[in-house]
């Protein structure tokens, strides 16, 4: 597994839908392909298309601990309507009662870094248990989300998990994202009716003004890339 085999997939797929795609890649990995799920409306409507195959790919989401209450009733919503099982991944315990009580419980406001240490603890590492043992990671990822992800390819090698990333949804706007929800009545999250594109933990995400990226709700305190580490781009 290399970037060597990202480029072979990405001629293997071309022309492909995403049913195919992903077809294409249960056959050729098996029980290797994990799907991670944040229940925003790209991976709702990668979650309807695997549900829909009913494709071997095993789909979570991670917990941190301080998401919004209607993303845990979208969670059940999802699981209730697709008779599907999506895969919970929490952080360790010991470790963020250890940040809190050392730096308290909203020390990602107090810098980047601070920012960023809450974000390993609370996400970093719950997923790299999470894709221990895959060979490919399908993420909901989009071009236009934000200016370090416009370069996304189809399929690219992730150095900091060792994995094969497939972004299907890479040259998707926004606009047809929601037009195929919308189609195949997908559940959505209520906030996005509210102004709220990216939804992360509660504490860190707003409604975005208008003329603002996507992303520019998530962590607005700070400037920076918007980025967790869950996705670095390469």
């Amino acid at each position: 597994m290399s970037a060597a085999t990202c480029l072979e997939l990405n001629e293997l797929t071309s022309g492909l839908g995403i049913a195919e795609s992903l077809k294409f890649l249960c056959s050729r990995y098996r029980d290797r392909i994990a799907f991670s799920t944040s229940l925003g409306e790209e991976d709702q409507l990668i979650t309807h298309i695997i549900a829909s195959e009913q494709l071997p790919v095993r789909i979570f989401t991670l917990d941190t601990g301080r998401l919004f209450p209607e993303s845990y009733e979208l969670l059940q919503l999802t699981r209730s309507k697709y008779r599907i099982n999506i895969d919970t991944f929490f952080p360790d315990a010991l470790q963020v009662e250890s940040l809190v009580n050392v730096k308290g419980p909203m020390s990602f406001y107090n810098s980047v870094a601070d920012r960023k240490e809450c974000c390993r603890i609370r996400k970093i590492e719950p997923l790299t248990r999470a894709l221990a043992g895959m060979q490919i990671w399908i993420t909901g990822l989009r071009a236009s989300q934000s200016e370090a992800r416009s370069g996304i390819p189809a399929f690219e090698w992730d150095p900091v998990f060792g994995i094969i990333k497939y972004n299907p949804l890479r040259d998707w706007s926004l606009e047809e994202v929601r037009s195929s929800l919308e189609r195949w009545k997908v559940p959505r999250n209520p906030l996005h009716a509210r102004g709220f594109i990216s939804i992360g933990c509660a504490p860190c995400t707003r409604a975005i003004l208008p003329g603002e990226e996507p992303r520019s709700g998530r962590w607005w305190w700070e400037d920076s890339k918007k980025e967790c580490g869950l996705h670095n781009p390469n």
